[in-house]
């Protein structure tokens, strides 16, 4: 039986592994050639679907607060990237190998110490547990603006020498091509990590 990368056809091995051009699981080649019809925009939905989760238990957090007269916006940003660098982080642990591998395909830091793969997961779920219990915030907030913003560098670089490449910022769980969806997710916490410290 032939495998091949659904992001890459032209890679194809007669037994299982990965791509090495992107990192994802090898398939057989009946199986890409079905998936390769499924419209790229469920994988999408899914994605939008998460971010709509957190965001609507942020909001549920913030009602309670506004009727219990204790509600901050810097509140509501600190429980969102919570929320979000907690489940990003999970998506990435359900399988850190696999993440590592697709990683270390576009960030600068993974492509030459393969290792940091395995460490950001951790570093994100860190990321999720002091915001959520407002632990150094002032100090998290910089530390984290640092380490987005030097992933979105990787994803810039890709996206300009047009990689095709997939995402890992949800693991090898939901397969989403590197681009707008993954800059947004790196530059839009570093965004709110600026507005959390200007607030």
């Amino acid at each position: 039986m032939a495998y091949t990368c659904p992001m890459h056809p032209e890679v194809i091995s007669d037994k299982p592994g990965r791509c090495p051009k992107c990192g994802m699981n090898l398939v057989p080649t009946d199986q890409a050639a079905q998936s390769s019809t499924e419209p790229e925009a469920k994988n999408y939905d899914r994605f939008v679907i998460i971010i709509s989760l957190i965001l609507l238990a942020t909001i549920a957090v913030a009602i309670k607060d506004f009727y219990q007269g204790t509600f901050l916006v810097k509140n509501f940003m600190t429980n969102f990237m919570a929320g979000f660098f907690l489940v990003f982080a999970g998506f990435k642990l359900m399988d850190i190998k696999g993440f590592a591998e697709g990683y270390a395909m576009y960030d600068l830091l993974a492509r030459r110490v393969f290792q940091y793969g395995y460490i950001y997961p951790f570093i994100e779920l860190a990321f999720g547990l002091a915001f959520l219990t407002s632990f150094r915030i002032a100090n998290v907030t910089l530390v984290e603006i640092v380490v987005m913003g030097f992933s979105g560098l990787g994803v810039i670089r890709s996206m300009l020498k047009k990689q095709k490449i997939q995402c890992a910022c949800l693991g090898t769980i939901i397969k989403i091509p590197l681009g707008t969806v993954t800059l947004l997710e790196d530059f839009g916490m570093v965004l709110m990590g600026i507005g959390l410290l200007l607030i």
